[in-house]
């Protein structure tokens, strides 16, 4: 692979490139979270200025594609902001990791010590072998529920104190008149409501004290809303929130398409201390995805914390792979 066959733009051309984007991503990784519908608000919203559009081979028939962003000098990785669970990258079944990325560090502008391929998923794409040049380095774990059988078949696999403890909480409800609802929000016009209203709910917890909050008027409440609204005129978008009586006490906000349902944020009413909202909603929400079967897999894609394991025993790792170039590598060797 010679310097040649990849094509360096701004990121800011994705747009013209959504359509070749979205074929390789069908043909290779099959990723909603890598569709241009995530992709291109994320680049509108989290961008420096400094992201490149990379494109191996015919632009009109690309082999690998990328969005990648200079970390420090002479190192590059995928433009990945926290919102995004994967890098920005895309490569062809018969495409080879070491390959695409020894010439793509050559090809980027400037002096190229290292290149990153960042959060990379195993069930996606093949964890390439370490060599001289190339190292992988695990990342985090993550669970997923396979949406197979019925729900009640699935429950009974849970852990007896989660289904103990759910039924006393649901018990205690009724007893003190609170009745719970879940609704289902999935038009484009109802997004920034639902947004804005997950805003509210999270800002009246730890993340307001740290600024790390979802506002409707902040970069993350503009992503998460323009970013559910693509995909809801396409019917790709469902916002779950959960009611005690009239009060929203808990929401998600997930993509879906027919492989999977990706749980890509979620919040509660953290002043609530005898129940568990957010587990109350997750339980009815499972029971009417097990029931309807739309997707193939529930996918939460965060790190794996205790909670996750009550819910799914199926966990992989996702990883992350290094090109380093010559030079890198002896910068590396030397560095204390």
């Amino acid at each position: 692979m010679s310097k040649s066959m990849w094509t360096i733009l701004p990121a800011t051309d994705f747009p013209k490139y959504k359509l070749q984007w979205d074929e390789l991503n069908e043909r290779s990784f099959n990723s909603i979270l890598l569709s241009s519908l995530f992709i291109a608000p994320l680049l509108e919203v989290f961008t420096q200025g400094n992201e490149k559009l990379v494109i191996h081979g015919s632009p009109e028939a690309p082999t690998a594609m990328g969005i990648m962003a200079p970390t420090s000098f002479g190192v590059w990785e995928t433009f990945q902001p926290s919102q995004a669970p994967l890098g920005c990258w895309l490569q062809a079944e018969a495409t080879q990791a070491e390959a695409l990325t020894k010439s793509l560090l050559k090809a980027l502008p400037g002096v190229g010590f290292a290149l990153g391929l960042t959060q990379q998923d195993p069930l996606l794409v093949s964890q390439p072998a370490d060599s001289k040049s190339l190292q992988t380095l695990a990342y985090i774990q993550t669970a997923h529920v396979p949406v197979v059988g019925t729900f009640d078949e699935y429950w009974q696999k849970r852990g007896k104190n989660l289904r103990q403890n759910l039924r006393k909480q649901r018990n205690r409800l009724e007893r003190e008149g609170v009745t719970t609802r879940l609704e289902k929000l999935t038009s484009a016009e109802a997004m920034k409501g639902a947004v804005t209203a997950y805003g509210q709910l999270e800002s009246s917890g730890w993340k307001s004290e740290q600024n790390t909050a979802v506002d409707i008027n902040n970069d993350q409440g503009q992503f998460y809303s323009k970013m559910l609204s693509g995909f809801a005129e396409q019917g790709k978008a469902v916002v779950y929130q959960y009611f005690y009586n009239d009060d929203l006490v808990a929401t998600d906000l997930c993509i879906f398409d027919a492989r999977m349902i990706v749980i890509l944020k979620t919040t509660y009413d953290e002043t609530i201390k005898i129940s568990s909202p957010a587990m109350l909603m997750r339980q009815d929400a499972f029971e009417v995805l097990f029931a309807e079967k739309p997707v193939e897999r529930i996918e939460f894609y965060g790190k794996v914390m205790e909670w996750h394991t009550k819910w799914s025993e199926d966990i992989r790792t996702l990883f992350h792979a290094t090109h380093y170039s010559a030079l890198g590598k002896f910068v590396k060797a030397i560095k204390p």
